[in-house]
């Protein structure tokens, strides 16, 4: 656990550093329509979550796992340099889905690292490629109020590394600990009220670092065709938000991930008469009791599993009905914005 206390202490100690540069190049975040924020916020805090996080690996990393760890942190470093990139507008806004994500799980591929639920080996690539797409662009969306994105991170990461230890998965175990630390340190700058953003940058990182540790962990007595369900009920949060602005948007006629808009679950439960500290305690303890259904599971018979699985995919669909009848304001009346850059914005 000591590269959770190393990325905690790297975290809090660079990200007002990261913060103060930010400011003095302007590389800060602008108001918008479609933002919360009425002034300029400094960015880059997610560098700090990307450095803390990394150096921590690496200074505890066993050498017969350093080609995944060494795959890992690659697919990482290139999606952090993609989108503090595309936070300064220096790329298109498809460069990251059209050729960073895919090219991030590809290498998270080769490094042999891959979901084992098939008995055919380009099925378990195929789904590996869609995992890790889908949560790194879930993670991206979701970083759309203060303290929402790294929160979530740091209680699904504690989950991840609960499974890791009684599933002895050190791996595991090392990359969620220091993600957790990471994502910590910094949210005591980014909890509302923020004065630092993670940017792209902060938001590709966790997801593909989320993504890693979903597919790397195994368990000792648990059947696969139980065990892929916990690390998706330990992501829950993100998994639900991008499910509901992908829904909401199409009902519209909207292009889900290329149309920005306050529409998301943070967004929705402001509508509903909650201030933003509250909204981020509240979607935490949703991540919170998505984790400890993790822990559930593996305990229970095959059926009781998929009792409970069914159960919670149920109340997210009820959820899912009953916010889409909370008011919210329609991103078709926004004005078309120079700052729309991403095909993933939130």
């Amino acid at each position: 656990m000591l590269e959770l206390v190393i990325a905690l202490l790297v975290s809090i100690c660079l990200t007002p550093i990261l913060k103060r540069a930010a400011l003095a190049f302007g590389f800060l975040d602008r108001p918008a329509q479609r933002k919360l924020h009425r002034v300029p916020v400094p960015l880059l805090g997610g560098l700090a979550i990307y450095v803390a996080a990394v150096v921590s690996v690496l200074l505890f990393v066993d050498p017969t796992t350093a080609l995944q760890v060494s795959g890992i942190v690659a697919g990482a470093t290139l999606l952090s340099i993609i989108g503090i990139l595309d936070d300064a507008g220096k790329l298109h806004h498809q460069f990251k889905f059209r050729f960073g994500i895919p090219v991030a799980s590809i290498i998270l591929v080769l490094s042999g690292i891959h979901i084992t639920l098939f008995s055919q080996t380009f099925l378990n690539y195929g789904m590996t490629l869609l995992w890790v797409i889908g949560i790194v662009s879930a993670f991206n969306i979701l970083d759309n109020m203060d303290g929402i994105c790294a929160g979530v991170a740091s209680v699904a990461s504690l989950f991840f590394v609960i499974n890791a230890i009684l599933n002895e998965q050190y791996l595991v175990m090392s990359l969620a600990s220091a993600v957790m630390g990471a994502s910590i340190g910094f949210l005591v700058y980014n909890f509302h009220p923020a004065t630092v953003f993670m940017g792209d940058i902060g938001a590709l990182f966790l997801g593909f670092m989320m993504a890693t540790v979903g597919v790397k962990l195994r368990f000792l007595h648990t059947p696969e065709t139980v065990s892929w369900m916990i690390p998706v009920l330990i992501l829950i949060v993100p998994i639900f938000d991008t499910t509901l602005v992908t829904v909401s948007r199409i009902r519209r006629g909207l292009i889900p991930f290329s149309t920005p808009g306050k529409d998301h679950l943070s967004h929705r439960l402001v509508n509903v008469g909650l201030n933003p500290r509250q909204v981020a305690l509240v979607v935490y303890s949703f991540g919170f009791v998505g984790g400890v259904c993790s822990l559930i599971i593996p305990r229970l018979p095959v059926a009781g599993s998929y009792i409970v699985f069914g159960t919670v995919t149920i109340v997210g669909i009820l959820g899912l009905c009953f916010l889409e009848h909370v008011p919210f304001e329609d991103q078709r009346t926004y004005r078309r914005e120079s700052d729309l850059k991403g095909a993933i914005i939130s």
